[in-house]
């Protein structure tokens, strides 16, 4: 059976993946299973989710759903069909002013906070994923995290759910009448849930051990505490769904109860001899308030000790130390004073290595958080190349904490698990572990299986404890959970699947499995590849960031893709590795941006566009790489040749139409593929001739500064309906601002080099880097005046471009100062002038370059400066542009704006800004608005 053709009955072609690349890069999550399904598919409605399920049926081949992929236990992946929810399954609605929120499972925990934010609200689950992870994994793993506990999880603070059986039946439990519909329409399980309620009520030992199980974390298996929690077997039912693992029915929308956001907080980190001192300090630490006690251990802390803005002690500490990052959370600074100081009169007793320092600066705060959050990937990152990173999510008693852990580095030592870690949510008793190993030979595998079984016998036997705190069961734990449970419990979880999945089609093995070896099973293997990569562990949070996302693949499965292809080259099956790497040419080098924003998400940093340009720079041939440095070396022809193609293009669509030149390339497209496509948003190319003679002498004793106009400006800097050139508004606000300027001669040919960087051209990048430098070096007079460079793309590429300098370059760049026109505007302009016009309503689109450079506060400070509101979209991100990438696939660009597209046209606005051409053509394409360089709002305003 062609899988593929059958689906096509009922989901459209582009929304059925079963190309070799597709399901080959979807086979991998978080976790360190490994399964290919036979097609991932993309369901837009709950129509042809119950399709789905009926196909499931009818051919008896198992559905996954999938929503982030930073699953930690084997439960997102299948070798049935994927059903992949990560792009039209994201619509959100605040409701009763923010007291909760209706999701749908598509959208990202951040995104709904950030959604929240306004209200001071937030949801209560804050897994350490939170930014990647999408609400369908928050709700059907029963997440919680760092801050919410036990009494704040998705289990607690979820209201209403609406959600489809197997049988196609959709039910909601905001809806009275669906109570007695569920009743009439699922006669048997509606009886076997009442039987099991009833059957629990009977028994207080079974009623007991489930509300003892429950009031520490605990993900182990299905939320039996339903059953005492609820009477209705519809409400069992859709609380059984919390934490179920997407195996007894698809969760298509949740209506949750939001918490507190506290606008006061309290930072710390604390530092112990030990990490039993460490545990002693939990206690006191909760009762004086702490809401957030997170463990971190020697290991732990050297993974990440030489991090910029670490504390410099952190490289002291004694092998045996042990650090608590805790913070204090209020409503008012008074409360947040009072939490702080009544620890501080108590901290004293406490075995600490050094006096507590408290901090309350957000961007510090942050850091911490994103250390703390990033220990699990950062571990994974220094492990020796080749092997597989496991992390492993055990609760015990707070009291027995101390003794638990040292038990548990005692079989570090026996299974010679040199480099493992501890850290985790110590408050609630909850620590993660992480070791690393290959699985390469039998050896291996069985010394994980030995490790594992005294790990639960550790946990279980001797300290009643928990073997998944909120990681979910998965295939990790589907062995262990009768372990854990006892057989009474454990035969009523079986009874649940067997009564909701019948033919054992939803994520089968997972939570339930006979198998007692399931666990050795279907293992990741995480082959070298290149070195830009091989940190990796898969974990998925880069996705979000990707502008490539939702039209092929992201930096997480290109670097899959990479592995596979690795291990077919070992195999020597040469017939998977050519199909494979033909489909990569398009999906994993064509349209990656190469933005790097990935490496902003990524914990250890890993650019995944640095791989890309790499990859880039190897397929080139010895002529190309010719043609590539002869461009260079004669850039001013090119700049000359493509100002004359803008100015022959407009002057085509001023005769025949403005269409014309964006249709005609479309139809020399399909006979010369790699023609690049007119975008209406050109306009006839700047006159240069006129940047000199408005060179100013500046007023009074002011900076002197030069400008550099990169050559994006001088060849498309006009903007429609605009007076001005983007040169002529920079020289203006400088006029205005009483700066003077310093207008370099010979522009003609000077670039930054990112086009040939971007291309992966070694000997054209490194020319036009060094001929740059050389050049600013005397515009500059050597180095003693400060360089503006427009276009803010421009300007990160300039402040990276050492390392293929020559060692003199090296010398002159280190003495340069490169400043982007944001970083002027911010720290030259605003300190001199008053708006005299401000707009009412703006919105800015961030460009990657900001972010990257850090400096995303000082364009959101100029704007607000010139407007009385200034508009961020929530989902603003890479457009994809990436130079010229819209001009040869703007497809690309499509995909890659459309959600910031989409929020932004809700409203109009007086005004459209950004700080780089490129990426002002495709949001103006996008949104269908003129976006123009910030430097036109504040010339407009002064």
């Amino acid at each position: 059976m062609n899988i593929a053709n059958e689906l096509k009955k009922i989901l459209p072609d582009k929304r059925i993946k079963s190309r070799y690349i597709d399901v080959i890069s979807f086979a991998s999550d978080a976790g360190f299973y490994h399964l290919v399904p036979k097609a991932v598919v993309q369901p837009v409605s709950e129509q042809e989710i119950i399709a789905l399920f009926h196909f499931s049926r009818e051919y008896r081949i198992p559905l996954v759903f999938r929503t982030g992929g930073t699953s930690l236990s084997g439960q997102s992946i299948t070798d049935g069909i994927l059903v992949d929810l990560s792009q039209y399954w994201n619509k959100i609605q605040i409701e009763e002013d923010g007291n909760t929120v209706r999701v749908q499972p598509g959208i990202t925990g951040a995104m709904v906070n950030t959604y929240l934010k306004k209200y001071r609200r937030k949801i209560g689950p804050d897994p350490s994923s939170i930014n990647s992870a999408m609400m369908g994994g928050i709700l059907s793993n029963n997440s919680s995290g760092m801050c919410c506990g036990v009494a704040l999880n998705s289990y607690h603070t979820t209201r209403y759910i609406r959600f489809i059986m197997p049988d196609g039946n959709t039910f909601n439990t905001e809806h009275k009448s669906d109570y007695a519909r569920f009743e009439m329409e699922c006669a048997p399980l509606f009886v076997s849930l009442a039987n099991f309620r009833d059957q629990i009520a009977a028994n207080p030992a079974l009623h007991d051990r489930i509300r003892y199980k429950y009031q520490t974390k605990n993900t182990v298996g299905y939320s039996l505490n339903a059953f005492i929690d609820y009477h209705h077997p519809l409400d069992i039912m859709a609380h059984l769904l919390i934490g179920a693992e997407g195996t007894l029915a698809f969760i298509a929308e949740a209506v949750m109860d939001t918490v507190p956001d506290y606008a006061y907080k309290s930072t710390a980190l604390l530092y112990f001899p030990t990490i039993y001192a460490a545990c002693q300090a939990i206690v006191p630490l909760t009762n004086a308030g702490a809401l957030m006690v997170e463990l971190m251990d020697r290991a732990s802390l050297r993974a990440v000790e030489d991090m910029d803005g670490m504390p410099a002690i952190v490289k002291t500490l004694p092998e045996t130390a042990a650090a608590l990052l805790i913070e204090f959370q209020e409503e008012s600074q008074a409360a947040l004073d009072a939490r702080v100081n009544g620890f501080m009169a108590a901290a004293s007793s406490l075995d600490m290595s050094e006096p507590p320092v408290f901090t309350t600066d957000p961007a510090e705060q942050a850091f911490f958080w994103k250390i703390r959050k990033g220990l699990f990937p950062a571990v994974g990152a220094v492990r020796a190349s080749g092997t597989t990173v496991i992390l492993e999510d055990i609760a015990f008693p707070v009291a027995k904490l101390g003794d638990a852990i040292s038990d548990i580095q005692q079989l570090f030592v026996q299974y010679k698990y040199d480099n493992a870690i501890i850290f985790g949510h110590a408050k609630d008793g909850n620590i993660h572990f992480v070791v690393t190993q290959s699985f390469n030979t039998p050896d291996e595998i069985t010394r994980y299986d030995l490790f594992m079984q005294d790990v639960v016998a550790l946990v279980v036997n001797k300290y009643d404890g928990t073997l998944k705190a909120e990681h979910g069961t998965g295939r990790n734990m589907a062995p262990f959970v009768e372990t854990e449970w006892g057989g009474e419990a454990y035969e009523i979880m079986k009874s649940i699947k067997e009564a909701t999945d019948p033919h054992n089609l939803l994520n089968p093995g997972v939570i339930i499995n006979s198998d007692a070896r399931a666990h050795l099973k279907n293992l990741k293997e995480l082959p070298s590849v290149e070195e830009e990569v091989d940190r990796c562990i898969e974990c998925g949070y880069c996705e979000h960031k990707c502008p490539s996302r939702d039209i092929t693949t992201t930096p997480r499965r290109r670097i899959v893709i990479r592995r596979v292809l690795k291990q077919l080259e070992n195999a020597g099956d040469k017939e998977h590795y050519k199909l494979l790497l033909d489909q990569y040419q398009y999906d994993g080098m064509e349209t990656c941006a190469v933005d790097g924003l990935c490496a902003t998400a990524c914990p250890v940093d890993i650019n995944t566009g640095d791989l890309i340009k790499r990859l880039r720079r190897e397929n080139h041939s010895p002529t190309a790489n010719k043609v590539a440095l002869y461009v260079a070396k004669n850039f001013k022809t090119t700049e000359w040749a493509v100002r004359t193609a803008i100015q022959a293009g407009t002057g085509i669509n001023k005769l025949f139409g403005k269409h014309t030149m964006s249709q005609l390339t479309k139809g020399l497209r399909k006979i010369v593929p790699a023609m690049p496509l007119w975008s209406e948003q050109l306009q006839q190319a700047p006159n240069l001739d006129i940047l000199k003679s408005k060179q100013t002498a500046g007023t009074s004793d002011s900076a002197t500064i030069v400008y550099f106009p990169a050559c994006i400006s001088r060849m498309l800097g006009t903007y429609e309906g605009k007076s001005k050139n983007l040169m002529e508004t920079f020289m203006s606000v400088c006029q205005k601002s009483g700066i003077s300027v310093v207008v370099p001669d010979n522009l003609g040919g000077t670039c930054c080099s990112q086009i040939f960087s971007s291309k992966g051209y070694k000997d054209a990048y490194q020319h036009t880097a060094n001929h740059i430098v050389e050049k600013l070096w005397g515009d500059t007079r050597q180095g003693t005046l400060p360089v503006v460079i427009d276009v803010s793309s421009c300007a990160y590429t300039l402040h990276h471009i050492r390392p293929t300098l020559t060692a003199e370059n090296k010398e002159k760049f280190d003495q340069l100062r490169i400043l982007d026109s944001v970083d002027f505007l911010h720290d030259y302009v605003l300190p001199k002038v008053t708006a005299v016009r401000k707009k009412k309503s703006i919105a800015l689109h961030p460009v990657c370059s900001l972010e990257k450079m850090k400096t995303s506060h000082k364009f959101l400070r100029v704007a607000n400066h010139f407007a009385e509101e200034v508009i961020v979209p929530k989902y603003a991100g890479c457009c994809g542009m990436a130079g010229d990438r819209g001009f040869l696939f703007p497809e690309l660009t499509e995909s890659a704006t459309r959600p910031e597209a989409t929020e932004i046209k809700t409203e109009e606005h007086d005004g459209y800004y950004s700080s780089t051409k490129t990426c002002e053509i495709a949001m103006s394409a996008a949104v269908k608005k003129n976006y123009e360089s910030v430097l036109y709002l504040v010339d407009e305003g002064l």
